[in-house]
């Protein structure tokens, strides 16, 4: 549970970072991912999983 609540935390620490110094740029990003396919987001958000979860595995491992 402490893991959990500490991913968690550092999720919203960086997005609230993101937020608060670059707010244009963020509507930037939003624009472009508005624009990209709906196949190549699911690949990127699969991807993305899948690093997480390897990061898990290995910080388990460690």
């Amino acid at each position: 549970m402490t893991v959990l609540l500490l991913g968690i935390g550092l999720v919203l620490v960086f997005e609230g970072l993101v937020f608060a110094l670059a707010p244009s740029r963020l509507e930037e990003l939003i624009k472009v991912i508005a624009e990209t396919p709906i196949e190549t987001r699911r690949a990127i958000g699969l991807a993305a999983v899948a690093l997480g979860v390897l990061l898990v595995w290995v910080s388990g491992a460690i």
